[in-house]
C-alpha cells in the first residue's frame, strides 16, 4: 500500500460523468452526497456533463406519447433507486444543454452554489416534472437559491467560454475507456458504454472514475454507496478516514432538500428533520428546508415553458 498523503492534499481525484436530466444519475445522488461528505477535502471532485439529450437529436413525432413513455421509464428507474419521481412529466427534456451549461456556469459562484443549482435543475425534472430545458426554465428553477446571482449565472451560461467547456465535456464523455466498452456486468444499469449513432460510444450516466496513488478504478452505472467508498479506498491505496453520520436537521440545513434514501444514508435513521416541509412526489416524499419551500418550483406556479418536444432517451 502507498503511504497516506498529507491531510492538506487530496488523496484522489473523482471524475463524475453525469447529466442533470439522467434518472440514474438522480438516483445516485445519495451515494454521491455520502462520498463527498465522508471523505471531504481528501477528494478533488471533477464533474463532466455528458449531454444525454443532444441538440441534434430528432424531435419525437408525437411529443405527448413520448413524454408518457419516458415517464414510465423514469418510474421504472426509481423503483430501483427509490428516488422521487414526478407525479406527471409534463414534457420530455428537449435538450440537456441549458441545464449543463448552467450547472457549469454556477461553479464560478462557488461550490455550494454550484451544488444547489445542479440539485434544483435535477429536481425540475424529477420532482416538478417541468424540465429546465431553456434559459427561462433554468432561471425559473434556480430562483431563490441562497447567494446565487441569477443574472450572472444566465450571462455566464450564454458565454462562449462556458459553452466550450461543456463541448469539451461532451467530447470526453464520448471517449469511454476500454473497461466500460467491453463491460459485461449484471444489474438494472450495469454501466456498459452506450452505442450511439455512427459507431460513437459514450460513458453510461452516471460513471465515476477514481484516480489516486493506488491506481485508477472505474465505477460505471448505478451502484450502492459501499461500492463507491470501496473504489475510493482502492484508488487511494490506503484506508481513508471518513466523517460520521449527520443529524437529520444538520443534513437538511446543509443540503436544503432530502429524499428518503438520502435521509437513511446520510443520517443512519428514518426520522425526518424536525422543521422540514414535506413535499409528496410520484415516488415518496422530498423534505424541504422551510426557507427552500418559499422558492422551490414545485410549490410555485409552473413555468410557462410547456411546448412539448423530445429526444431519444439513451441513458
Amino acid at each position: 500500500m502507498s503511504a497516506e498523503p498529507p491531510a492538506d492534499r487530496p488523496a484522489l481525484t473523482v471524475t463524475e460523468f453525469t447529466d442533470p436530466a439522467c434518472p440514474w444519475a438522480w438516483g445516485s445522488e445519495p451515494a454521491v452526497r455520502l462520498l463527498r461528505t465522508a471523505l471531504g477535502p481528501r477528494l478533488r471532485w471533477r464533474r463532466v456533463f455528458g449531454i444525454l439529450f443532444d441538440e441534434t437529436d430528432d424531435p419525437a413525432p408525437d411529443p405527448d406519447a413520448e413524454a408518457r413513455w419516458y415517464e414510465g421509464f423514469v418510474r421504472d428507474v426509481t423503483r430501483h433507486t427509490r428516488a422521487p419521481c414526478p407525479a406527471r412529466l409534463q414534457w420530455l427534456t428537449r435538450t440537456s444543454w441549458p441545464t449543463s451549461v448552467a450547472a457549469r456556469a454556477a461553479e464560478a459562484q462557488g461550490e455550494e452554489q454550484a451544488e444547489r443549482v445542479l440539485r434544483r435543475l435535477r429536481e425540475s425534472t424529477f420532482v416538478t416534472g417541468t424540465p429546465a430545458d431553456t434559459a427561462a426554465g433554468v432561471a425559473w428553477a434556480v430562483h431563490g437559491v441562497p447567494r446565487l446571482d441569477v443574472d450572472a449565472l444566465l450571462a455566464d451560461s450564454a458565454s462562449p467560454r462556458v459553452r466550450k467547456a461543456v463541448e469539451a465535456d461532451h467530447a470526453e464523455t464520448r471517449r469511454p475507456s476500454r473497461e466500460v466498452r467491453e463491460l459485461d456486468a449484471p444489474g438494472p444499469h450495469p454501466g456498459r458504454a452506450k452505442e450511439l449513432e455512427d459507431g460513437v460510444r459514450r460513458y453510461a450516466l452516471p460513471t465515476l472514475l477514481f484516480e489516486g496513488p493506488g491506481g485508477r478504478v472505474c465505477v460505471p452505472g448505478w451502484r450502492p454507496a459501499r461500492t463507491y467508498l470501496d473504489a475510493a479506498e482502492r484508488a487511494a491505496g490506503t484506508a481513508l478516514p471518513t466523517a460520521g453520520p449527520l443529524s437529520a436537521d444538520a443534513a437538511l440545513e446543509r443540503w436544503r432538500s432530502l429524499t428518503l434514501p438520502e435521509l437513511k444514508l446520510l443520517t443512519g435513521g428514518h426520522a425526518p428533520p424536525s422543521a422540514a416541509v414535506e413535499l409528496p412526489t410520484g415516488n415518496g416524499v422530498l423534505w424541504l428546508h422551510p426557507d427552500e419551500s418559499a422558492f422551490h418550483p414545485a410549490l410555485r406556479e409552473p413555468h410557462p415553458d410547456a411546448a412539448a418536444g423530445s429526444a431519444s432517451p439513451e441513458q
